[in-house]
């Protein structure tokens, strides 16, 4: 088994369109998380706030430059996410099809590396594991 993000991107006229229609788009979602969940797939999911609401922390050779929302010239913003834990690629493309969205939407799959595949005695990772052991979160 390995682990797919399905990464909901939309347009400001394709989330225009799902927040003209909320309470439905809700309903189906509950549902789609249902349905991954009873086959036993459903791992995460999670939907973020209006983009006009954040803010981008841009990172140049000075100190980082901190803008409000969204990002710029961006045409697709990042909506949310599901995660699952799926055979193959393909079963996660096939899951991705099933998300309710409405026209105009997309929803990228990608892979989640598993923990064997990372460097895990790298500095970085090392500091990572100190900090959730030494905050019982190991």
């Amino acid at each position: 088994m390995a682990q797919y993000m399905l990464i909901m991107r939309g347009t400001d006229e394709s989330n225009a369109a799902m927040m003209a229609n909320i309470d439905e788009m809700m309903t189906t979602t509950r549902q789609f998380i249902e349905a991954m969940d009873k086959a036993g797939v459903y791992v995460a999911a999670e939907g973020l706030d209006d983009p006009a609401l954040g803010v981008v922390v841009h990172f140049t050779d000075e100190a980082p430059i901190v803008t409000d929302g969204p990002y710029g010239e961006t045409k697709e913003l990042f909506g949310g996410y599901f995660l699952l834990d799926v055979a193959s690629k393909e079963e996660a493309v096939e899951w991705a099809k099933r998300v309710p969205a409405v026209p105009g939407s997309k929803i990228e799959v990608r892979r989640v590396p598993g923990e064997d595949e990372v460097p895990q005695d790298s500095a970085k990772f090392g500091k990572a594991d100190a900090y959730r052991e030494s905050n019982g979160q190991s």
